[in-house]
């Protein structure tokens, strides 16, 4: 697979500290990404090329489907989500409900989907404390994008396993008239810089 692994690592900040919702707002605008879950701050450096490119396709593929009928709106991070009070998440895609635009973040308290897009220094974090923290939030639907394996694994609300798709995603968010759908090695492939 051509997903170039980075050399900067996630960074946890230590247990002995429990961060607050504000002090993560004070901290600098220097273009990494801060999340909070649970007390504990998760620091990852900016998003390689790979990375956005997957996110972006996601994206475009995302917004075309959901304009159709406006059920719901797509958005793609930085953004500070508390869906629980003092957790800041910032997922790489994310569908708010409904189709209106939220003006602040602090409006956000629901999702129907979040999407991350796996890279070597978020992957446990990704794989185990995002997903059972969108779990407990209520998210509709979780999916974690693997460029390496070229699956995505999704999670339900209210299922306990994870589906690991290799071939077709469908998604029907509520009042859709039509699912979403995604050739998932299709997928991969145009993002892929051959």
């Amino acid at each position: 697979m051509h997903f170039r692994r980075r050399a900067e690592q996630t960074m946890h900040m230590p247990a002995t500290h429990r961060w607050t919702a504000a002090a993560v707002r004070a901290l600098p605008d220097d273009g990494k990404r801060y999340e909070l879950i649970g007390g504990e701050l998760l620091v990852t450096p900016a998003p390689g090329s790979p990375h956005q490119e997957i996110v972006g396709e996601l994206y475009f593929r995302l917004r075309q489907y959901l304009d159709r009928d406006r059920v719901a709106h797509v958005m793609m991070s930085p953004a500070d989500i508390e869906l629980e009070p003092g957790t800041i998440v910032q997922p790489d895609v994310f569908v708010l409900t409904g189709a209106r635009r939220a003006r602040a973040w602090t409006e956000v308290k629901e999702l129907v989907l979040a999407c991350e897009v796996l890279s070597p220094s978020t992957a446990r974090y990704d794989r185990v404390t995002k997903r059972r923290f969108f779990a407990r939030a209520s998210v509709g639907e979780y999916w974690v994008l693997d460029p390496e394996a070229e699956v995505i694994e999704r999670s339900v609300r209210g299922e306990p396993r994870i589906e690991v798709i290799v071939d077709q995603l469908a998604w029907t968010p509520a009042g859709s008239s039509s699912a979403f759908t995604l050739d998932v090695a299709e997928f991969f492939r145009a993002t892929r810089a051959d």
